[in-house]
């Protein structure tokens, strides 16, 4: 029996961005097992035919022994397996497992999913600049297994990555995220009336433009009172850039934005908005959140950065503004309040694009034909 190994950094993001996949090798016929570590999920993936092995990584990356020990525990997850592929998705996963590979004398076809290189390969602070010379490093000795693919999710962190690890054309490929489940994420009609709704969705990190999205809503609602500021997601205790619930309470105190909290009914609630926002500034691989929306038919107000301008068709499915810069993010977001024929038609041209770009059906058999020339390569 073939068999595949995934390798996550925590359950819930293999849950929620690669359990199609996994079902889908499952219904092929592969013996499908996931390592990483576990909240709440593990039964239910066990339940659903997936062997679950633990490997705790740390998430703040403070300890150089327990990074190691994350190594040789996914070194010793590889060997006991003998698996005929291993499928590694975000970066620390994707390093660690590389690092990993190169001490087995006949290591297993290498998939390496790049969902976003992360701020560090865009920021210009000195710190960033050190930290990108170490991980480009890291990636130069992660990369050297001969029978790989390197899935890239935009053209940007493909073209910087090709570059430092020197990856020919058949060794890499470009999957626009994710995908969406075009039967769940649905196009409705936008709410009629004279309240709008602005949405953002995701964790509550500072790089994913929390902060601008607020002060766009401040700037909006001084002259604007029909229109709602909704923020779905959770604090994130354990990264020290997520915004903090102090922050978020006062937000709410001050009437500037609804917070919602972490929320599983994102169909709903897109459905009830008029417009999806993510002023990020984070390397992004193309937001999920994005895909989903535009899944819907809603209009996209986002930066015009690396996986963000990836999600939509500018002008045409949504509108990009500048990172980091609140004023245009409320002029934008404004263009597109006041304009109710413009709004209607990017969702619509939105909805369109998903169905071209981004259904995950297309998106899993996508993955199942790369595991399947991985073997035949062997």
């Amino acid at each position: 029996m073939k068999k595949i190994l995934y390798i996550v950094n925590v359950d819930w993001f293999f849950v929620s961005h690669r359990l199609p996949i996994a079902l889908k090798a499952i219904e092929d016929g592969y013996d499908v097992h996931l390592a990483c570590a576990f909240t709440d999920k593990r039964s239910q993936l066990e339940e659903l035919g997936i062997t679950c092995h633990s490997v705790a990584f740390s998430r703040s990356g403070s300890s150089l022994k327990g990074e190691l020990n994350a190594i040789s525990s996914v070194r010793r997850v590889i060997k006991s397996l003998k698996v005929d592929v291993v499928h590694a998705i975000t970066i620390k996963p994707v390093i660690y497992t590389g690092l990993a590979l190169q001490c087995i004398k006949r290591p297993p076809a290498f998939v390496a999913a790049i969902s976003g290189l992360g701020y560090v390969f865009t920021a210009e602070t000195l710190r960033a600049k050190v930290t990108k010379s170490l991980v480009s490093l890291m990636y130069k000795f992660a990369l050297r297994n001969k029978r790989k693919v390197v899935i890239f999710q935009n053209t940007s962190d493909q073209t910087i990555l090709s570059e430092i690890v020197k990856l020919t054309e058949k060794d890499r490929t470009l999957i626009k995220g994710s995908g969406a489940d075009l039967s769940v994420y649905r196009y409705q009609a936008e709410p009629v009336g004279s309240k709008k709704i602005v949405s953002m969705a995701c964790r509550l990190l500072k790089e994913k433009g929390v902060y601008e999205f607020v002060e766009a809503a401040k700037l909006i609602k001084e002259k604007h009172s029909n229109i709602d500021f909704l923020l779905i997601g959770s604090v994130d205790l354990e990264n020290p850039n997520s915004v903090s619930q102090e922050e978020v309470d006062t937000w709410v105190e001050q009437g500037v934005i609804t917070a919602l909290g972490h929320r599983d009914d994102i169909p709903e609630l897109f459905a009830q908005s008029h417009i999806v926002t993510m002023p990020s500034f984070y390397g992004e691989g193309v937001p999920k959140v994005l895909i989903e929306a535009a899944a819907c038919g809603r209009p996209i107000v986002t930066t015009d950065n690396p996986g963000c301008r990836d999600s939509i068709i500018n002008e045409e499915t949504g509108l990009l503004v500048p990172i980091k810069n609140a004023e245009a993010l409320s002029k934008a977001l404004m263009v597109l309040l006041l304009d109710e024929d413009k709004r209607i038609r990017m969702g619509l041209q939105a909805r369109h694009y998903a169905v071209n770009e981004f259904d995950v059906s297309n998106v899993v058999l996508r993955h199942l034909d790369i595991y399947e020339s991985l073997m035949v390569s062997e």
